[in-house]
C-alpha cells in the first residue's frame, strides 16, 4: 500500500467501516510511514476536539497573535477577490 491509497481509505479507517484485511494493510502502512502516521493521528485528534465541543482557554498572547493572523489572512483574501476598478 502506498500513501495515496492510504489517504483514500483514511476516512473509512477512522470510522471503522472496512473489512479486517484492509484495516490490517492500513495499520501495517502506519508502522513504517511517518507522514501517514502524523496525518492519521492529527485527523483523529481534530475529530476528537470537534466532538468534545468545548472551549479551550488560550494564553492572552497566543489569542492576540491568532486573532491578528486571522484578520491579516482575511484582509489578504479580500484583496485578491476584489477586482481592480481602474
Amino acid at each position: 500500500m502506498n500513501c495515496k491509497e492510504f489517504l483514500k481509505e483514511l476516512s473509512d479507517y477512522l470510522d471503522g467501516a472496512m473489512d479486517e484485511g484492509l484495516r490490517s494493510e492500513l495499520e501495517d502502512h502506519l508502522t513504517w510511514c511517518h507522514d501517514c502516521y502524523v496525518i492519521c493521528n492529527t485527523t483523529k485528534m481534530t475529530i476528537q476536539i470537534y466532538r468534545d465541543n468545548r472551549m479551550y482557554d488560550l494564553p492572552d498572547d497566543l489569542r492576540g497573535r491568532l486573532h491578528n493572523a486571522i484578520v491579516a489572512r482575511c484582509q489578504s483574501s479580500k484583496k485578491k477577490t476584489i477586482p481592480d476598478k481602474s
